[in-house]
């Protein structure tokens, strides 16, 4: 199986910008379809992004498209989110998770889960 390990969360003002890492161990990363959730507090989990193996697809949550990115260095074995203009509703927890039979872009479909990464946007 895939461990999975999130870092680069952290509390920025609204506007600003994060980029959050997704390393990868104990499977090559280009065997899954590679997703982005988000946790904020008394909500449930929810989709952001996803790739595909090669990265060459990738698929956004409305609430996220034209500010997010999601892409991959299948060489590093790791995954990446851009976050721009940053707005206090999107502080969350933010997961990553590895699909192995799916697109990543829902909760149910992931295999393996990262613990996730603190990230916090004041006004």
């Amino acid at each position: 199986q895939v461990q999975l390990v999130e870092s680069g969360g952290g509390l920025v003002q609204a506007g600003g910008s994060l980029r959050l890492s997704c390393a990868a161990s104990g499977r090559p990363l280009n065997i899954y379809d590679m997703g982005w959730f988000r946790q904020a507090p008394g909500k449930e989990r929810e989709f952001v992004a996803a790739s595909s193996r090669s990265g060459g697809y990738t698929n956004y949550a409305d609430s996220v498209k034209g500010r997010f990115t999601i892409s991959r260095d299948n060489a590093k074995n790791t995954v990446y989110l851009q976050m721009n203009s940053l707005k206090p509703e999107d502080t969350a927890v933010y997961s990553c998770g590895a699909d192995r039979n799916g697109a990543a872009t829902t909760v149910g479909a992931v295999d393996y889960w990262g613990k996730g990464t603190l990230v916090t946007v004041s006004s």
